[in-house]
């Protein structure tokens, strides 16, 4: 049997003008997950990421923290969707740059409301693949995994391929994946187990990285 962990990039720049780079948080959160893995003795057989930079700069700091030398597998289906592209085919008019509490939570609220319609094929944001197309891109890293390898894998990803993962392994409908990406954490480690067939979820949005009292401060979830 085979563990696959899934990691979610560390906390991106929401709000600024490139979302698409750790802030510096969120290096400092992949560089302390490979400090835990090191202390551990953890090791990865083989490393799969997304293509973006959060993705890239995540395992960067990993491959530091923990002393890995993967020449990671890029899998451009573990990217994110575009949040500005979902939330744009429900709601038109531009939105100003979320400074307050409640421009966040406005911003949250039109982003569930996208993702629902995106996934009942309701809307079609521009740019994007289809929902169906999206989560093909998700299960055939899932696939890959399970066809190909046989020891400890690591993904890096971000919230949305993984919680679609999870809900394709839990057979959940397709809905209530919105709810678990949206409350995934900056840097969260999940776990399935997997065989030839299957895959079986262990963990969820962990965070042993950052259990320690003196780490509290550093657990962010945008």
């Amino acid at each position: 049997m085979g563990q696959l962990f899934l990691v979610r990039h560390g906390q991106a720049s929401f709000g600024a003008a490139d979302y698409d780079q750790l802030s510096p948080l969120g290096q400092q959160q992949s560089l302390r997950l490979g400090e835990h893995w090191r202390s551990k003795g953890l090791q990865f057989d083989a490393v799969i990421m997304g293509t973006l930079k959060r993705h890239a700069q995540t395992w960067q700091g990993i491959a530091q923290g923990a002393g890995y030398s993967h020449t990671p597998t890029l899998w451009p289906g573990l990217n994110e969707y575009d949040s500005e592209a979902v939330i744009a085919a429900v709601h038109p008019e531009p939105l100003i740059k979320a400074t307050s509490p409640e421009e966040v939570r406005q911003h949250f609220r039109l982003l569930r409301q996208g993702l629902t319609r995106w996934m009942q094929g309701a809307t079609q944001p521009a740019g994007m693949p289809t929902y169906a197309e999206f989560v093909k891109g998700v299960t055939s890293a899932l696939d890959h995994v399970r066809q190909q390898h046989e020891g400890r894998v690591l993904i890096v990803s971000s919230g949305g391929p993984i919680a679609t993962a999870v809900g394709q392994v839990l057979g959940l409908a397709p809905e209530v994946s919105i709810e678990l990406n949206l409350h995934i954490r900056n840097s969260a480690v999940s776990e399935l187990n997997f065989n030839p067939k299957r895959h079986t979820l262990l963990t969820y949005n962990t965070l042993p990285h950052l259990n320690e009292s003196e780490h509290a401060s550093m657990i962010t979830y945008a």
